[in-house]
């Protein structure tokens, strides 16, 4: 499989590797940036084994790691990946998704995950995109709920954190044949 690389006239997502995961130490120090998240990015050995881990997934096709580049700005922002990738089932999942302060509440996040969504369903062919979010972090719901994806469940205590809370995770779905609507209304 090869990466592909995503692309607007905001965003351009690349491959995320042991190459370039340098350009996000900065945003990955931020205090509490991914405090609803079980994995740990605090520090620059942190992130790289969470690159490491991420990368190893892209072999094993389970996983697509990307890095966020934000072509208004000129910076590296973060990163998203797919996750648990189902061939079989056609499922996959969105998430890992975390980026700097200064590039949210700008519309960056919108245009990754439209990207995304529509690489997924449109050259993937995949007939499902689930995101899963802690129950708590009100701000990634609502984001995740404007782009259309439904509440499909809440899995009870199901994800320890770094801190030792075992969180509540809300599960969102959009389907293939849902797209071409919420692509037209929501994008």
């Amino acid at each position: 499989m090869k990466a592909p690389t995503l692309e607007n006239e905001r965003v351009k997502l690349s491959l995320l590797d042991l190459s370039n995961y340098k350009h996000l130490i900065p945003i990955a120090s931020q205090k509490d940036l991914i405090q609803y998240s079980p994995s740990d990015i605090s520090t620059p050995e942190k992130l790289k084994d969470y690159v490491a881990k991420a990368v190893d997934g892209y072999y094993h096709k389970t996983t697509i790691p990307f890095i966020i580049f934000d072509k208004t700005k000129n910076a590296y922002a973060g990163s998203s990946r797919y996750m648990n990738m189902n061939w079989n089932y056609k499922v996959l999942e969105i998430g890992s998704t975390w980026i700097g302060r200064e590039f949210q509440g700008t519309g960056l996040n919108k245009q990754v995950k439209f990207l995304m969504l529509e690489y997924a369903f449109e050259t993937l062919n995949f007939e499902k995109v689930e995101f899963r979010v802690d129950e708590r972090n009100i701000r990634s719901r609502k984001a995740v709920e404007k782009i259309g994806a439904t509440l499909e469940g809440i899995l009870r205590k199901n994800v320890y954190l770094k801190d030792g809370f075992k969180r509540n995770t809300c599960c969102y779905g959009i389907l293939k044949e849902e797209w071409n609507t919420i692509k037209t209304t929501n994008f």
